[in-house]
């Protein structure tokens, strides 16, 4: 689903750009389970095209971090950053070989039940 006239406004894409900022600053949260959403309820971009987008969306904001850290004479831990990497990369490859698999609109179904999952998991350990 995309918009009618095939393309995304900016002014839309600034305004979800700029409320994922902010949340994402203020709770440290956000990536794909906020991302995807909007990518595809507000920009009105498939599901495939909002996981790849908020994939690249993550990388580039990844990097900017690092870069923004690099001089700052901070230690990053590489025995908890490589490992999580390598786990992260061997879990794009087989979601990518899933994806293949699975329409849209079950992605979809499948992306909200799991975002469910999670926010009950958040709630309980919150509460307990």
């Amino acid at each position: 689903r995309t918009e009618p006239s095939g393309r995304v406004r900016p002014g839309k894409a600034g305004a979800a750009g700029a409320g994922l900022g902010a949340v994402t600053g203020f709770l440290g949260v956000g990536g794909g389970f906020l991302a995807v959403p909007a990518l595809v309820g507000v920009l009105g971009l498939t599901m495939r095209r909002a996981v790849g987008t908020s994939l690249l969306v993550i990388t580039v904001n990844s990097l900017a971090a690092l870069a923004a850290r690099s001089g700052t004479g901070t230690h990053l831990h590489w025995g908890v950053v490589a490992p999580f990497t390598a786990a992260a990369i061997l879990g794009v490859w087989d979601g990518k070989r899933l994806a293949k698999r699975i329409r849209g609109r079950a992605l979809q179904s499948v992306f909200a039940y799991v975002l469910f999952a999670v926010a009950a998991f958040m709630l309980t350990d919150a509460l307990t």
